[in-house]
């Protein structure tokens, strides 16, 4: 019922999982993924206490993906019914697919990463996942995003879409630092999921992921500009001087506390190209 990619990323460390179903919100069940640990993607008739024993064991007992994997399905009683795909964090991978899981169903471990699927319309839809994550440029996320994307492209589920979900991990990778979920996302029920994963994560990269952000700097003419703007939504109270005072940095500051902007302040000259943008959007 389901396909999906997990992935590690040896420049950034980052796991992850990418996963695409016609089953209502599939980001519940499947994708599970601890920063330094591992990733791990369960489906098929899924047993979710293969996330969390999985990451227990290429945590805590230090076992690489196949061997987790190998411990997992073997202490199983109903592994026949099963499908999962596993990474570590040294981009060990391994795939199991179930001799009962319903035809079209299978996968491909490679380097770094493991792709799986059930129900599929039939073996492209694996290969595509496997050519888009190994040829496509970026970050894990772009990888894994490409990769379910073109598995959806070849026919993915057999049955049709509903659900969408990509996780990636990266250490002190979330909001302000407190959490490790870089990227969560989830598409719960929607004609087109994959194609609306891709939207949302355009949405979040652009507006909360620090990735495409260029520096402006702070001349004359633009923080007087930006102190106008800030005047009329009243935030700045002073002359539009053209100078980076602290007024002006409070002004800003105090704006991208509200828009959910905060981690595009910068104690140096230069100035987020977004928070710009969003600052004139809302002045025009």
């Amino acid at each position: 019922m389901t396909f999906s990619i997990v992935g590690f990323d040896p420049a950034t460390n980052d796991l992850g999982v990418a996963v695409a179903s016609k089953f209502p919100a599939v980001g519940v069940v499947v994708p599970w993924a601890r920063a330094g640990v591992g990733a791990v993607a369960t489906q098929a008739w899924a047993l979710t206490s293969y996330g969390p024993d999985g990451l227990a064991l290429m945590g805590k007992a230090n076992c690489a993906a196949p061997v987790a994997l190998d411990r997992l399905t073997q202490a199983d009683p109903r592994r026949g019914d099963r499908q999962v795909g596993m990474v570590d964090a040294e981009g060990g991978a391994a795939t199991f697919t179930g001799a009962k899981c319903m035809e079209w169903a299978g996968g491909r471990a490679g380097d770094g990463y493991a792709a799986q699927g059930n129900i599929l319309t039939g073996p492209g839809v694996i290969e595509a996942m496997s050519a888009a994550f190994e040829t496509t440029e970026g970050d894990l996320v772009d990888r894994l995003l490409a990769a379910v994307l073109a598995g959806d492209a070849e026919g993915g589920d057999r049955r049709g879409k509903q659900s969408a979900a990509l996780l990636v991990v990266r250490e002190g990778g979330g909001y302000e630092g407190y959490t490790d979920r870089y990227v969560d996302l989830r598409v719960d029920d929607h004609p087109e999921a994959p194609a609306e994963l891709a939207r949302v994560f355009a949405v979040y990269d652009r507006e909360i992921l620090i990735r495409n952000d260029p520096l402006l700097e702070s001349s004359p003419e633009l923080v007087a500009d930006l102190q106008r703007r800030l005047a009329t939504l009243g935030r700045y109270l002073g002359l539009a001087s053209g100078e980076y005072d602290a007024p002006t940095r409070e002004a800003i500051a105090s704006f991208a506390g509200e828009y959910n902007l905060e981690g595009r302040l910068r104690d140096d000259a230069l100035i987020s190209d977004t928070l710009v943008r969003e600052i004139r959007d809302l002045t025009p």
